[in-house]
């Protein structure tokens, strides 16, 4: 059965619902329902700001329709730039390891750019494992659910080329200013990056470079105003640091290179120890 939407309802529903893009959603809701029952059930969850994505079960990104369960992480159009990144530097066959990999997305979208790629991804949300599974095990990824490295086998030690990761990097006193769809139907532990918003960047900058093979990558997306903390996190655990901002995608992704010879940092280097912002030993911005 085909269902239609001609007095326009569910459009004016959205859009007296706050929704920028009334149009689109409503043509996405009525594609997806199978009865006018179905379409005002669908729209009255979106208008109750639940994430599009989690109502139609998928989203598109880097041109791939990714399964979006509820309770994931719904992947942003701006972490294209990440993607783009990581292409830039994999070749043909590389490891490549999505870390903190909610739905498989930026892993997926990376495999659909390099030929042969060995990819592995994890995360610690068992719902993230359970969805990036969906995305993933069919073109060939594996995925491994658990904390940062811990969830890796251990055979990837310092044989993974490209190493992509879109942690937490909100601050968490501004959780509460995000959109309701976010901070509502999102899990807390893909949002809340720490007090400054890069704790989880500091530990995986921490174990990189033993992961990494050498000439390896590690690439974070990360905020413009924290990309220095982020780059500085990488220093101080023996990679070679750059950032970069996109203005057509409004992202900022830091990447950290591991470079054979070079020495580790001292133990007592600032940037090991995790620090408020503003505070002396925290790079200015």
């Amino acid at each position: 059965m085909t269902t239609t939407d001609p007095d326009g309802a569910t459009v004016a529903r959205l859009r007296a619902a706050g929704c920028v893009f009334a149009e689109d959603e409503a043509r996405l809701l009525v594609e997806a329902a199978r009865t006018p029952e179905e379409l005002h059930e669908l729209t009255r969850r979106r208008v109750l700001g639940e994430p599009l994505e989690v109502i139609l079960g998928w989203a598109e990104f880097c041109g791939l329709r990714i399964v979006v369960e509820p309770g994931v992480f719904v992947p942003r159009q701006r972490t294209t730039y990440l993607v783009e990144q990581a292409v830039a530097v994999a070749r043909p066959g590389a490891v490549v390891v999505d870390l903190c990999c909610g739905t498989g997305a930026i892993g997926a979208a990376v495999a659909a750019r390099v030929p042969g790629v060995r990819l592995h991804a994890c995360d610690v949300e068992p719902a993230a494992v359970r969805c990036a599974r969906r995305n993933l095990e069919p073109i060939g990824g594996h995925v491994h659910g658990g904390d940062l490295y811990a969830a890796l086998p251990a055979a990837l030690r310092g044989a993974v080329d490209v190493l992509v990761v879109n942690a937490p990097y909100v601050p968490t006193d501004e959780i509460a200013m995000m959109p309701p769809e976010a901070r509502e139907h999102e899990p807390l532990v893909a949002l809340d990056g720490g007090v400054d918003g890069v704790e989880v960047h500091r530990r995986v900058a921490e174990g990189a470079a033993r992961w990494l093979a050498p000439g390896g990558r590690l690439l974070i997306e990360t905020g413009e105003g924290q990309a220095a903390w982020t780059a500085a996190a990488m220093s101080a655990h023996g990679l070679v640091a750059t950032t970069s901002t996109s203005d057509e995608w409004y992202c900022t992704v830091a990447v950290g290179r591991r470079m054979d010879g070079l020495r580790p940092p001292a133990e007592d280097h600032p940037f090991r120890r995790r620090t408020r912002p503003g505070s002396p030993t925290q790079p200015s911005t």
